[in-house]
């Protein structure tokens, strides 16, 4: 009889989190790694949000509260959804998690049983496919490609579908390619999807982080179709800066709200009280931050992108959200390197820096840098990346 349970036999830990781990062994050493593989801003949480939370702990705010969160943060969240998508929905229809990961866990245990089948799309975050296996369900993916900017397509999803489906899963914009789904992309699977009885479940957590004016008002057109299937996940982690403080949030109608919420009373509990208070700042209060944010991401995202795409043998696509770029490097391995796993590892030892290989993410051949860093680490770090890549790989000789 083995000491770890059987649930767990299929699971991995997650990667980037590991990837962090081996960067910070390397600082301790003394060595100057600069760590592209982080998943959270650089930027400081928006001092309204920080003053809540002071004075929170000044006025004792500092025990329990209802599992699902407090009242006035439920009511900061339907009221954030409202003006930023234009749906309603009621504060039992909220609950309130530690992060979007716990959110998103939260739901699959909720839903998903031994037997069920959940779509999603790859390259994926791996905390969504490891859920659903920890879960008892079985993860079905749809293969999505950098040809087309690695957008979701409606037709990949829909002829995955099977009497099995329990639910689909869209994280949009995506980790890691910074993808979209197009509204009109979603309402053909909501279409099928809603007749059928299957749950749509949307990852929103970099639904603030879009570049252009893509029209992804992906909640209206669940809500507009089959609202009584449609499960939102959201977080301020990404848009706030707030990823330490650890508050995410579900959407969804009120009996799997309802057992979220038990779920949440036997595992953690209420989310910090004083987290609780500066995200309802960080949602009511002057959203200047979120903007200044996405256009110092735009800026970073241009500048590696064309610092890297100027090598022959790297390709990339420009991501169209979140802030990872996703860049194919099967132009760059070898025997000697055969896989991107193996490059990430090199890239590390040798020229120290740290991004997350593809196989990661179900996507082998292609690596994650995220630019949520700085300017000068960033331009450091592709001098590094571009350096080791003349060195595994120089370009053939000028004839």
């Amino acid at each position: 009889m083995g000491v770890i349970a059987d649930r767990l036999s299929a699971i991995s830990e997650s990667p980037t989190l590991k990837v962090g781990a081996n960067a910070e062994r390397m600082r301790r050493a003394g060595i100057d790694v600069i760590d592209l593989g982080a998943g959270e801003p650089d930027f400081n949480t928006p001092e309204h949000a920080k003053a809540a939370a002071v004075a929170a702990i000044a006025a004792n705010f500092t025990r329990y509260t209802a599992a699902s969160g407090v009242l006035e943060l439920r009511e900061a969240i339907c009221a954030r959804y409202a003006a930023d998508y234009g749906i309603s929905f009621k504060t039992n229809e909220v609950s309130v998690a530690a992060g979007g990961k716990q959110a998103l866990f939260n739901v699959a245990l909720a839903l998903y049983n031994p037997g069920d089948e959940v779509i999603t799309h790859a390259p994926y975050w791996p905390t969504i496919v490891e859920q659903v296996k920890m879960a008892g369900a079985t993860p079905v993916i749809a293969r999505t490609s950098s040809d087309d900017g690695f957008a979701v397509h409606a037709d990949a999803i829909i002829e995955r579908i099977t009497p099995k489906t329990k639910a689909i899963v869209i994280n949009s914009p995506g980790n890691p390619t910074g993808a979209l789904i197009s509204e009109a992309e979603l309402a053909k699977i909501a279409d099928v999807a809603g007749p059928k009885g299957i749950w749509i479940v949307i990852d929103l957590c970099y639904e603030q982080l879009i570049y252009d004016r893509d029209p992804h008002n992906l909640p209206k057109v669940l809500f507009d179709r089959m609202r009584e299937r449609t499960i939102l996940c959201g977080s301020a982690s990404k848009a706030y800066a707030m990823t330490g403080w650890r508050c995410g949030w579900t959407i969804a109608p009120a009996e799997v709200i309802a057992a979220c919420n038990t779920i949440l009373s036997h595992a953690t509990s209420n989310i910090a009280s004083i987290t609780q208070k500066a995200a309802i700042a960080a949602l009511t209060g002057p959203q200047d931050d979120v903007t200044r944010m996405l256009e110092e991401y735009r800026v970073r995202r241009d500048s590696v992108h064309a610092w890297l795409t100027a090598h022959p043998a790297i390709k990339c696509v420009k991501p169209r959200g979140a802030f990872y770029l996703f860049p194919d490097l099967t132009g760059l391995l070898s025997p000697e390197i055969p896989t991107t796993g193996l490059f990430a590892d090199r890239l590390l030892e040798e020229a120290h820096v740290a991004l997350t290989p593809g196989e990661a993410f179900d996507a082998p051949g292609y690596v994650r840098i995220s630019y949520a860093t700085s300017m000068k680490n960033l331009e450091e770090a592709s001098k590094r990346l571009l350096a080791f890549a003349d060195k595994i790989k120089p370009a053939p000789a000028a004839r």
